[in-house]
């Protein structure tokens, strides 16, 4: 009589090891690159913000937020917009062709970055009318459900983005703890510059002061997520006959060939 004991040692083992052990269809090759190169793209969109910093002409206060370039009116905001929705959605696209799953399966943090540029391009879709980081007389308005609807269709798409890519960042904290890699080391650092800022954002937000200087850490952090979700390496097959590099640093080799040898063996 013929058994298996390969459930039996793929017990001892990483989630990410028996998934990869385990059959699966790989995905095309040429897809990670792509994902990969239409990302970096989403990503330099994402972070227009640099160029207006280091360009010093339509900053005219360090307590202003760079969301309140795109109000109606203000300088070049229609062109910031575009590149607000633009940016959305090519990081959508790549998010879309790298696909759900990592190397230890399908990656929980995947569909909150789904979310993440699907706000993104709603935001850049739907304008601010006024500038409420530097009016007191937009926030009123706004506090009094006085503006247009596409003004609030624009602040809740800002809240969304911020809350999907937190929640993403804390999922794939969560996910790659245990894991020593180059990926996971910048998601780990990502989070714990997340911890930093956000008090630092409540207290931009109340005193109205220095928004300029704190709005660009949490793009810096969305955008690093958004790298690593989409540099990380895709989904390991294991044939019987052949150890992967990556899965030799994860268990001693001896355990992986044990499993692989067991099956089929004679009880």
């Amino acid at each position: 009589m013929m058994h298996s004991d390969s459930g039996f040692w793929k017990m001892g083992l990483p989630r990410r090891l028996r998934h990869a052990s385990g059959p699966t269809n790989a995905p095309a090759p040429w897809r990670h690159p792509a994902a990969m190169t239409l990302g970096l793209v989403g990503i330099a969109l994402y972070n227009w913000w640099l160029v207006v910093a280091l360009s010093g002409r339509l900053v005219t206060t360090p307590d202003e937020l760079f969301s309140d370039l795109e109000a109606v009116g203000r300088p070049d905001a229609a062109i910031l917009q575009r590149l607000d929705l633009t940016a959305g959605l090519v990081i959508l696209a790549a998010l879309l062709l790298r696909g759900r799953h990592g190397p230890d399966g399908p990656r929980s943090e995947w569909p909150w970055l789904v979310a993440f540029a699907v706000s993104g391009a709603v935001g850049g879709h739907f304008s601010y009318v006024c500038p409420e980081g530097l009016s007191a007389t937009c926030r009123s308005q706004e506090w009094r459900l006085a503006l247009p609807p596409h003004h609030y269709i624009h602040v809740l798409a800002g809240i969304t983005e911020f809350a999907a890519a937190t929640v993403a960042i804390y999922l794939a904290r969560h996910r790659t703890r245990l894991v020593e890699e180059p990926v996971t080391w910048a998601i780990c650092w990502t989070w714990r510059a997340l911890l930093v800022a956000y008090p630092l954002l409540a207290v931009a937000y109340i005193t109205d002061r220095f928004g300029a200087l704190v709005e660009p850490a949490f793009f810096v952090c969305f955008s690093a997520m958004v790298a690593a979700e989409l540099f990380e390496a895709d989904r390991v097959v294991l044939p019987d006959s052949h150890v992967h590099p990556y899965w030799s640093r994860v268990v001693p080799v001896h355990l992986v060939h044990m499993g692989t040898a067991g099956r089929g063996r004679r009880a």
